[in-house]
């Protein structure tokens, strides 16, 4: 009987020792935000965005234009056409309101999707060297600075960026 405390205890000593030893895994934390805004590929990628962006914003300009002009106009002469045209007025304007509202929205759409397709390659890249990088220097947990409530350990973020090459 008390070999098989002794047994026992000596199994539970180890299995603590073994549980210690884990939770003492190597972490070190890295900028995510940071290495996105200064990748060059992400500089000229935000460039494309604001440019298609402005050619959005300038065809929303004129539809808005033309929709001020048709309500301004319809209002000088409301009174001197009848219920018919007027009633023809309204539904064209409540059309032009709803294309306005469609091509908002489709741009808005299209620029989100745009901006996903551009970001997520450059995403999977810094992963992958921040991976690499980790690995390289025998750490088993990489964290993002920006999750963190304490970021106390070592900073992996200019290594990352050398090994991105900027």
């Amino acid at each position: 009987m008390k070999r098989l405390k002794s047994l026992l205890l000596a199994t539970v000593l180890c299995l603590g020792t073994s549980y210690t030893i884990n939770a003492q895994a190597k972490t070190a934390h890295v900028d995510v935000n940071e290495l996105i805004s200064k990748m060059p590929a992400m500089i000229d990628a935000q460039k494309q965005l604001e440019k298609l962006s402005g050619t959005y914003d300038a065809e929303y300009k004129t539809m808005a234009e033309e929709y001020q002009n048709k309500i301004k106009k319809y209002d000088q002469e409301a009174s001197t056409v009848g219920d018919a045209v007027n009633a023809t007025r309204q539904t064209e304007v409540q059309d032009l309101v709803k294309r306005i509202t469609d091509y908002r929205d489709n741009a808005q759409k299209e620029l989100q999707k745009k901006e996903a397709d551009m970001v997520k390659p450059l995403m999977d890249k810094i992963k992958a060297s921040i991976s690499k990088v980790g690995k390289a220097k025998g750490y088993q947990y990489v964290l993002n600075i920006a999750d963190l409530l304490l970021a106390d350990g070592p900073d992996l973020t200019a290594d990352v960026k050398k090994d991105l090459g900027f």
